[in-house]
């Protein structure tokens, strides 16, 4: 991600979000799907997921909706806001690629499956990426 936005910098990082956590939502199937003898409590542990993911996608929605409503000036309040989202993003894909460590070192039905254990991986490097653009963002002030 580029850091020459300027003004549209907290669209950008509001965009940047819901695109990434629409993507770890949609990656909770692709392994219920690609892994059909997941273990029951794995199922339901992606399932409950998916829900969560879509939730933080959908207040992205909610916050990039209030932006463009907003015109050129973000209130202080609003990138108030707009920051907790993101650091609760972050927050949340942590806590998704600690289950993604969770199924590879637990799940029987991924350690014995070679395409399994290869998407797993991909998985938790493309949410590795997300939080490295988060962290660089917050870190740089960004927000």
């Amino acid at each position: 991600m580029q850091f020459y936005y300027d003004e549209k910098m907290p669209l950008r990082i509001l965009d940047e979000g819901e695109f990434w956590k629409h993507q770890e939502s949609e990656h909770t199937v692709v392994i219920r799907q690609l892994v059909k003898n997941l273990e029951p409590a794995f199922v339901t542990s992606l399932e409950k997921w998916e829900l969560a993911l879509k939730k933080t996608q959908g207040l992205f929605v909610r916050y990039i909706e209030a932006v463009a409503r907003s015109g050129k000036h973000v209130s202080p309040s609003l990138l108030r806001e707009i920051k907790s989202l993101v650091e609760f993003a972050l927050h949340q894909s942590e806590q998704f690629v600690k289950l993604l460590n969770q199924l590879e070192a637990e799940s029987n039905a991924i350690k014995t499956n070679p395409t399994a254990k290869t998407v797993v991986d991909h998985i938790r490097r493309e949410s590795e990426y997300f939080m490295g653009i988060t962290e660089a963002l917050l870190s740089k002030g960004m927000l």
